[in-house]
């Protein structure tokens, strides 16, 4: 009898199983088809869960909004824990100050606009049309992360670092506002005070001090514990929710401290620092693909299509109207390019946390809360497909894109005490690498590189130098992670369209940033300015442009475009240079 009655329970907890690994195996094959035919990869995850869902072939029934809740909160905290964890500290001097801007003030002009258009649209109370606006107010780190890297563009320095930096921290603010709005509308208020700014400043203040010194804990904790290699990422991910837990129990933002403590540990010398980085990648995946199958599973789609022509004028009012003005407002300040403003408009994603906080109104059990929701969905998968769909076109229309970094085969820390920092750099060599077209002369590896192994025809060479490398040998060299973008430029061979390669983007010639501009000037036979006499080329250029100069920024002068190759600690370095007939 037992034995009877517990075969059920097992039976059901197998399905369970067998289901949940099918969905994930169906994702992953998922990539292969949205990377075919260009569809955002999670808009494809939400769709698959709404097939799965009660109105789908899948026929699921699953309302568990307290579930959803958990999931969708616990895979947010991984996702930004491991966007921080891939911030690198040098993008926040082009791109923290106007990230920050966008991610507090943006993200309440966003919300006041949109709010504005919904209390209109679905005749709602002025609050009620404020929390839908608060409610989409935010861009998803997990949108925007995965599109920028599945269609592996490589954006101005300052444009991708202010979309990551603010998709990465802006979570908190439209959190704030929204939790903020459904208590005030739970308590029967129709009035905002200055209880709110206080409120705010404790969140903000206790989920930073969480995040900054709650990593900074762990990174210490991380290279001083003896583990098995193994053990290092479970170690981390564990830190990562136990600050966000510590910062949410003392009342503040869990999702700032999450970020802002992978963003320290990210940016630290770590034992095993590769295998995290790693390990992270995979897991926030797998937090992405959990989150959005469950809120996929957890809409009615029937429920869309009477607010379909509402939804989709508050999305069409949110991108072309909210969203840009608030930009152009944020970045006004900062002298951004206007090719510049409109990607960074256009590349505001909507994605999970939108939804996420459409649930906050049905757990209040707030009237009309389901309206919200629904609202919330449909403008997401507008976002997705409209936004998403035209990332990649944008940024080439706009001029945006620079020539594609070039990329290592392998790189593995060596977990040596006292020697954290070495690495085992590996590269295969195509027949347009610099070492191959013996562009590089023979002592050109950086100071303490050493070349450790070349590999060809599947065999260690027993000796072997720079002149006699060729095409098909990997090469394997000990190396600091400061030396890495200088390997690049001698052993790798970006693949890039005819539009990036580097004499087609900068230019045949390369000048010293540091030459003086009045010869650069009489060289070229352009008119001399006065301003020109006591200026080198790095200071001329750098008092043209518009913002803090990134790699890609040009300057016309005449019949000669200059065109920024290489940027360190803020000066140029390198200009490339281009006859323009």
């Amino acid at each position: 009898m037992a034995k009877d009655a517990l075969n059920p329970r097992m039976d059901f907890s197998n399905q369970i199983i067998l289901i949940a690994g099918l969905l994930l195996l169906l994702s992953v094959f998922a990539t292969v088809l949205s990377a075919r035919v260009g569809a955002p990869l999670l808009l494809v995850f939400l769709v698959l869960g709404m097939l799965v869902g009660e109105e789908g072939p899948g026929g699921v029934l699953f309302d568990d909004i307290q579930l959803a809740h958990l999931v969708g909160s616990l895979a947010l905290a991984v996702i930004l824990f491991d966007g921080g964890l891939r911030t690198e500290a040098a993008s926040f001097r082009v791109g923290l100050r106007p990230a920050v801007t966008l991610a507090t003030l943006g993200v309440v002009l966003t919300a006041a606009l949109t709010g504005a258009f919904a209390t209109w649209v679905f005749d709602l109370h002025w609050i009620e049309g404020l929390l839908i606006g608060a409610i989409v107010g935010s861009t998803d780190a997990a949108a925007v992360f995965s599109l920028l890297h599945a269609n592996n563009l490589e954006l101005k320095q300052r444009v991708a670092s202010t979309l990551e930096i603010e998709s990465g921290s802006n979570d908190p603010m439209a959190i704030f506002l929204t939790i903020a709005l459904v208590e005030i509308l739970a308590a029967g208020g129709a009035r905002l005070d200055w209880s709110l700014a206080q409120t705010f400043a404790l969140q903000m203040g206790v989920g930073a001090l969480a995040g900054l010194g709650g990593g900074w804990l762990l990174s210490r904790l991380i290279n001083r514990i003896v583990l098995l290699p193994g053990l290092y990422p479970i170690l981390a991910l564990a830190g990562g929710l136990v600050i966000f837990g510590v910062a949410a129990v003392l009342e503040g933002s869990g999702f700032l401290a999450a970020y802002l403590a992978g963003l320290v540990v990210g940016n630290r010398r770590l034992q095993g620092g590769q295998n995290i980085r790693r390990f992270h990648d995979g897991i926030a995946w797998l937090a992405q693909i959990g989150m959005f199958l469950i809120l996929g599973l957890l809409v009615t789609p029937s429920e869309l299509l009477p607010i379909a022509p509402q939804a989709l004028l508050l999305a069409a009012a949110l991108i072309l109207v909210a969203r840009p003005l608030a930009v152009v407002l944020c970045l006004l300040p900062f002298r951004f390019p206007w090719r510049e403003h409109v990607f960074i408009s256009w590349v505001g994603l909507r994605g999970a946390v939108p939804i996420i906080l459409g649930i906050f109104p049905l757990l209040a059990g707030l009237e009309g809360a389901q309206g919200y929701f629904n609202a919330a969905f449909f403008v997401v998968l507008v976002s997705l497909l409209v936004q998403g769909w035209t990332v990649a076109p944008a940024a080439r229309l706009l001029g945006l894109e620079v020539p594609p970094r070039t990329g290592v085969v392998q790189r593995v820390e060596l977990d040596i005490p006292g020697q954290q920092d070495l690495e085992l750099v590996g590269y295969r060599l195509e027949r347009d690498s610099p070492v191959v077209q013996r562009d590089v002369p023979r002592a050109a590896l950086p100071e303490g590189v050493q070349l450790a192994s070349v590999v060809r025809g599947g065999r260690p060479l027993p000796t072997c130098d720079l002149a006699s490398l060729t095409e098909g040998d990997f090469v394997y060299l000990l190396a600091t992670p400061e030396n890495v973008a200088a390997l690049d430029r001698l052993f790798g061979a970006a693949a890039a369209p005819p539009r990036l390669e580097e004499r087609q983007f900068f230019g045949d010639f390369v000048l010293d940033g540091e030459a003086r501009m009045a010869d650069v000037a009489m060289m070229y036979g352009l008119a001399q300015a006065p301003d020109m006499a006591a200026s080198s080329l790095s200071e001329y250029l750098s008092g043209h442009l518009k913002a803090r100069p990134v790699v890609g920024d040009r300057l016309r002068l005449g019949h000669v475009e200059f065109v920024v190759r290489e940027v360190e600690g803020g000066r140029i370095r390198k200009v490339g240079l281009k006859i323009v007939r």
